[in-house]
């Protein structure tokens, strides 16, 4: 079995922090200039306009996509190697020194009622499962406070079903309207149970921008939710227009046979994230 240097995993998440800070996803960028020919709403236009701007400066001059440079959530897939150091300790140091080299703003407080800074925007939420591989899988996603602040959770009977799970997404999408930064992208996580659910729809946002699930079932409602979502009328930002949402991921898990949980977790169109293999 391979051992994991404490060093590469540090310098790791520093560059993955600075860089999804840094750099929005060429895909997104792609679906983002797609959006922007159907866009018939002209201040709509002009607005995916400046967010495809905002991208290209963030990038040229390594300054941060948003003043929220987030949360940092980390999605640890360990495999068979050897790790003789504390690797939450590591994680939690490359997001340090990324905050600090980057200037990025710290976001992270020690308390939820005290409301004090930790001041270099550690502790991580680090989310650890095994892998049967001979490597470990770091994915960094720094997440906004507007668009998180958004998300919600609800533990639906089973009688509401398919539509039940619909018109839950739909509704929190409304009652959103522009204070997710649109256009979004809706992760959607179906099944298990109260806390899975959660974890289903942030791992949904990790998901490729073009994909679809594989199951059919779900791929049918990533389909008519994106659609139904575009035709709300909310807009890039808010102000009205065809393109509330540039994608709908949907996550789903065996539940118990008295429950139906569902999470919708939403996404601002910075959808920062960032891999590296070990």
């Amino acid at each position: 079995m391979r051992k994991l240097e404490k060093m590469k995993v540090i310098e790791s998440v520093k560059r993955l922090c600075l860089d999804a800070n840094f750099t929005l996803n060429g895909n997104i960028l792609k679906k983002i200039s797609s959006f922007k020919h159907t866009e018939e709403s002209p201040i709509g236009k002009k607005i995916l306009s400046q967010i495809e701007e905002n991208s290209s400066i963030a990038n040229t001059e390594k300054k941060p996509l948003c003043q929220d440079t987030g949360l940092v959530v980390v999605f640890l897939e360990m495999g068979k190697v050897i790790v003789d150091f504390d690797i939450y300790d590591a994680i939690n140091e490359g997001v340090r020194r990324a905050y600090k080299e980057g200037y990025l703003r710290n976001s992270t407080l020690k308390h939820p009622l005290n409301r004090e800074n930790t001041g270099d925007n550690t502790p991580a939420v680090v989310h650890t499962k095994l892998i049967n591989a001979d490597h470990i899988k770091i994915t960094v996603a720094p997440k906004g406070g507007g668009s998180e602040n958004m998300s919600r959770l609800k533990m639906l009977t089973p009688a509401e079903g398919y539509q039940g799970v619909k018109d839950f997404v739909l509704e929190t999408v409304t009652i959103a309207e522009g204070k997710t930064c649109p256009p979004i992208i809706v992760g959607v996580g179906i099944g298990g149970n109260f806390e899975k659910s959660a974890i289903l729809a942030k791992e949904a946002l990790m998901r490729d921008i073009d994909d679809s699930s594989n199951d059919e079932i779900a791929k049918k409602l990533e389909k008519e939710l994106l659609t139904e979502i575009n035709n709300i009328g909310i807009g890039p930002m808010g102000f009205g227009g065809s393109t509330t949402a540039l994608a709908v991921k949907v996550n789903t898990y065996p539940c118990h046979i008295a429950a139906l949980p569902v999470a919708v977790n939403l996404q601002c169109h910075s959808a920062r994230h960032k891999s590296v293999i070990l």
